[in-house]
């Protein structure tokens, strides 16, 4: 079996590993990123609703630049939000702020009932740039 190309983002891979699983791998020109929530840098949760949402964002974006890719490399998002008919409204506002411009990655959008104290997770896939096809 081929090792896994783990990306990193600066000043998190204890958490990472504490938590047993891997931010983001590169694989055939894919990055495929772990769903990221709102955690502080000690992984717990940030407590007010849009800070959580632009926090996670900050995390996957720090993952996304480690890999050498931005928000703009991302083809395909899953977002799991807690209570949407509830929170909707105040999320997306706050995606706005970081999905860009059209045309936009594909979306599947779950609603849970649990996130391990988070209120919203973003998971993407996102195209490597060229020469940096992964394993």
């Amino acid at each position: 079996m081929t090792p896994r190309d783990v990306v990193f983002p600066a000043g998190r891979q204890a958490l990472y590993e504490k938590n047993r699983y891997s931010p983001a791998i590169r694989s055939n020109g894919f990055l495929f990123v772990s769903g990221q929530v709102g955690s502080r840098p000690d992984g717990s949760p940030e407590p007010d609703l849009e800070a959580q949402v632009r926090l996670a964002f900050e995390n996957l974006n720090a993952i996304l630049s480690a890999a050498g890719c931005t928000f703009d490399d991302v083809i395909d998002a899953t977002v799991f939000i807690v209570d949407p008919e509830s929170k909707f409204e105040t999320i997306w506002k706050v995606v706005a702020e970081y999905w860009g411009g059209p045309p936009h990655p594909t979306l599947t959008g779950i609603g849970v009932t649990w996130l391990y104290g988070f209120q919203f997770e973003v998971k993407v896939i996102a195209k490597l740039p060229e020469g940096d096809a992964g394993t």
